[in-house]
């Protein structure tokens, strides 16, 4: 008896441990998934029946030759509706469709200093693959709008217009609106050199992809891409990619923020991302509603801009510019409309005034910093006020002073605005590669009209709500 236990335990153990192994495998494997097939395919946009994922959700397309990932943007009764990622060449009718059970995630940690990636968060620089641990949903995480840190430091952008009648804050929102040749890549590179924030983050969103390496290159160039991740997802990218390019850049920004660092990021342009939404949305059947954009598009433009901006208290900030691009010179067409709208300031460049060979083509009158008067001395405001002030009066008579048919002596305010109007010209006017610090652009700005920083304002302002 006590010879056959002592046999039969060692098999006991053995079974049992092998059970227990058993056990653990069977719980770390993946659910099973139904597979369906596809059933038709319209333009970009792929339909599946016999299997089902959420929204959001990713799928492998295997064809006999091919393989695809798509995500499923929508559905309807029994059938799927799926974007693809890639190139769609070669997939045939009732190619399978494999629901992974997953969602899109962006990789993140200090690695992506110094890469380049595309919409997928793959690197396009040849410089290998990047570990990182730690993940991140590309929708972000919502921050409570009373748990945000007040805006109360200016940001130095290296740009005088800007820094003296438009100063940006550290965690403000703003948007660059032109037209297409106006200046606004060669304005966003400046302020990409010259603007003081621990981390950049860029989005080339849905642009000419030669302009990819020419922004890193001359832009950036070895010192600044040491400080920053650029997200690549050009014009002849799926829309799929353009709109995942816009959320991983701003995921990206949101983890640094979260370790307390000071980020710019910077995205060209929100135009293309809303312009990405639109073909997603109307290939699967959702109606036009603003000049062919469908309700989607501006419940999407919120959802992202939000995202920046500055986080928990005590933590750090997003300091965003948009570019918005004005089609046909339309400041009143539907993206630009509805990003005026919740953004925290615009800065409007002027064909007109490119023609006439000033740069940075900023309108000074259209353009606007919500925050402004918050983080700036009184005398600075005085200062912008009474510079818009003499500049707005010289462009309201410029045609009689043009055909000689002012005549001087006949309103001082105009005798000002002539005798100042070239200085305002040059202080305007600026090189795109000669910074100039917040502390030079306030002392000009004081230096051309306004009092001296030891002096109290001769005018009370009525500050803006």
């Amino acid at each position: 008896m006590n010879g056959s236990q002592r046999v039969s335990n060692p098999l006991s153990s053995s079974l049992l441990k092998r059970l227990k192994q058993r056990h653990e495998r069977l719980e770390q494997a993946l659910p099973l998934q139904v597979e369906g097939r596809i059933t038709r395919i319209v333009g970009l946009t792929l339909e599946a029946v016999g299997c089902q994922s959420p929204i959001g959700g990713r799928c492998l397309i295997v064809g006999p030759n091919s393989m695809v990932e798509a995500e499923v943007v929508g559905f309807s009764n029994e059938k799927l509706f799926l974007m693809p990622i890639g190139d769609i060449h070669g997939i045939e009718p009732n190619a399978r469709v494999i629901p992974t059970g997953n969602v899109y995630e962006v990789p993140v940690s200090d690695q992506l200093l110094g890469r380049v990636l595309d919409g997928a968060g793959k690197p396009l620089d040849g410089k290998g693959p990047i570990h990182a641990r730690e993940r991140m949903p590309l929708t972000g995480r919502v921050i409570n709008p009373l748990a945000r840190r007040a805006i109360d430091k200016p940001l130095d952008v290296g740009v005088q217009a800007i820094n003296s009648m438009l100063t940006v804050g550290e965690g403000q929102r703003i948007g660059l609106f032109a037209g297409s040749g106006v200046g606004k890549s060669v304005l966003l590179g400046m302020m990409t050199r010259y603007t003081t924030a621990d981390i950049i983050v860029v989005g080339l969103i849905g642009e000419r992809g030669r302009e990819v390496k020419e922004f890193i290159d001359k832009s950036l160039g070895p010192e600044g891409m040491a400080r920053s991740v650029v997200v690549a997802s050009p014009a002849d990218a799926s829309p799929l990619m353009r709109l995942h390019g816009a959320s991983l850049a701003t995921a990206i920004a949101e983890y640094f923020r979260d370790q307390g660092k000071n980020v710019l990021l910077l995205m060209d342009s929100l135009t293309r991302y809303a312009q990405a939404q639109r073909e997603i949305a109307l290939a699967i059947g959702e109606p036009p509603a603003t000049k062919g954009y469908p309700p989607s598009v501006f419940a999407k433009l919120p959802a992202l801009v939000e995202r920046a901006g500055t986080g928990d208290v005590g933590g750090g900030s997003i300091t965003a510019f948009y570019t918005v691009l004005a089609e046909g010179d339309d400041q009143q067409d539907p993206i630009s409309d509805a990003s005026r709208a919740i953004l925290d300031g615009h800065v409007v460049l002027s064909r007109q005034i490119a023609e006439s060979g000033r740069y940075p083509a900023i309108d000074i009158e259209a353009s606007i910093s919500r925050v402004m008067t918050e983080i700036v001395p009184e005398q600075q405001l005085q200062a912008a006020r009474r510079f818009k002030q003499i500049y707005s009066h010289y462009q309201q008579n410029k045609d009689l002073i043009s055909v000689g048919a002012y005549t001087r002596g006949s309103d001082p305010r105009i005798d000002e605005a002539i005798a100042l109007y070239p200085r305002f010209e040059a202080f305007l006017t600026q090189g795109m590669h000669q910074p100039v610090t917040l502390e030079e652009s306030q002392q000009e700005l004081l230096d051309l009209v306004g009092a001296a920083p030891d002096e109290p304002p001769t005018e009370p302002l009525n500050k803006p709500g």
